[in-house]
This record gives C-alpha cells, structure tokens and sequence, in this order.
C-alpha cells in the first residue's frame, strides 16, 4: 500500500509541481542539455535534494532505511539475477556481441561491483522509492497503479540514454524495485537495483548504460 503522509510544509498543489519538476522536467533538462560526463555530479545534487525533501515530509523516519533485512527476498534476488543475465547475454548476442563479457578482461569490474551499489544504485533507490512514494503518496492511485507510474517515471529518468532498450529494461526494473519497496523496505530494493546492475555491467550492458556511449539522436 502507498503511504499517503501528506507533507507537513506544503499545500498539495506545490507537491504536484514540485513532482513534476523533479521527476519529469529535471530528467527532460538532463537528456536534452547536460554533457554525459556529468550525471554523478547531477545525481548527487539530486541525493542531497531528496533527502532534505523526504526530512521535510511528514510521517517518513529514516530508520525506515536500515530496517528490512531480515526480510529480504533472497529467492526474488537469485530470480532476478538469473533474468537479468540472461536478458543482457541475449541483448547483447544480437547488438554488441563483440562486447559480451569484455568486463571481465578488462581489470575494471571489482570497482563496479563495489562502487555502484553505494553511488549509483542507493541515490537512485532514495529519490524513486522513499521520495517518491512518501512525499508524494497522496498524489498516487493507489496499489498496482501506483507502482506503474513510479516504474514509468523511473525509466523515464533513463531518457538520458536515449535508449529503447534501456527504457524497457529499466521500467521493467523499476516495476520489480518498487514492489519489493513496498512489500520489504529499503534494503530489499537496494538488493535487487544493486544486483541487477552489477550483473548488467558483467555481462556488458554498459554499451547500453555508460553516459560515454550517449548519442543524442538530434
């Protein structure tokens, strides 16, 4: 179920342009304007924002973030880890083939597997999950409807990429974060995005995912 914790600061018009601004005009500029090269710095300043946000929203606690981890879905984690591979190998067989698997030789994979969970996938989980479902909660249909708009906002994020492939995979993945959000905490979303990732990296999907290989399409 959403939380619907109505924010103790603004009146629910300005919640409605503040989603839209950080959720769709935020991601539009970012894709339409902003060098590649600077989506950390990006994502960072948008981790800060979300936190000042999710302390000025009413009815959230941020031990909420640390709790969960005994309920974590390791069947659901295994599940996803296996698709997430065999979906990258088969993208990746018909597009790129000669970058299936070249991570592996190329020295760089320990750091991705120890970076990305804490600079890409945690930022990413706090503004989309937590931000998103608690601050804006009353602004959302309620039970599957919710979780779709939060997946179609997540792959929308991901227009940066100009991607059709990174917008199914990451509508997908944010279908499946959200609901393990909702029904496990924090850490079991965290799980799940930072494995996918890092799976999607071994395999070679950073054809796909790494902001260096971003055509424009204009």
């Amino acid at each position: 179920m959403v939380a619907n914790t109505p924010d103790t600061v603004r009146p629910r018009l300005w919640l409605g342009i503040e989603f839209a601004a950080l959720y769709v005009g935020a991601p539009l500029a970012i894709a339409l304007f902003m060098p590649g090269r600077h989506l950390f710095e990006a994502l960072a300043v948008f981790s800060v924002a979300g936190l000042l946000l999710l302390w000025r929203t009413g009815g959230f606690g941020f031990r909420s973030l640390v709790r969960g981890w005994s309920r974590m879905p390791w069947l659901e984690v295994l599940g996803l880890s296996l698709a997430t591979l065999l979906a990258g190998t088969a993208i990746l067989y018909v597009t790129h083939p000669e970058r299936l698997f070249a991570m592996l030789r190329s020295g760089m994979l320990p750091l991705i597997w120890v970076f990305y969970p804490l600079l890409s996938a945690l930022p990413q989980e706090l503004i989309f999950r937590p931000l998103f479902f608690h601050r804006y909660g009353s602004l959302l249909p309620q039970g599957q409807g919710a979780i779709a708009v939060n997946a179609a906002i997540f792959s929308f994020a991901h227009l940066m990429y100009w991607s059709s492939v990174v917008a199914v995979m990451t509508f997908v993945g944010g279908w499946i974060f959200a609901r393990a959000y909702l029904r496990h905490g924090f850490p079991a979303a965290w799980m799940l995005h930072a494995v996918a990732g890092n799976v999607l990296f071994t395999v070679g999907m950073g054809a796909y995912f790494y902001t260096g290989n971003v055509v424009r399409p204009f």
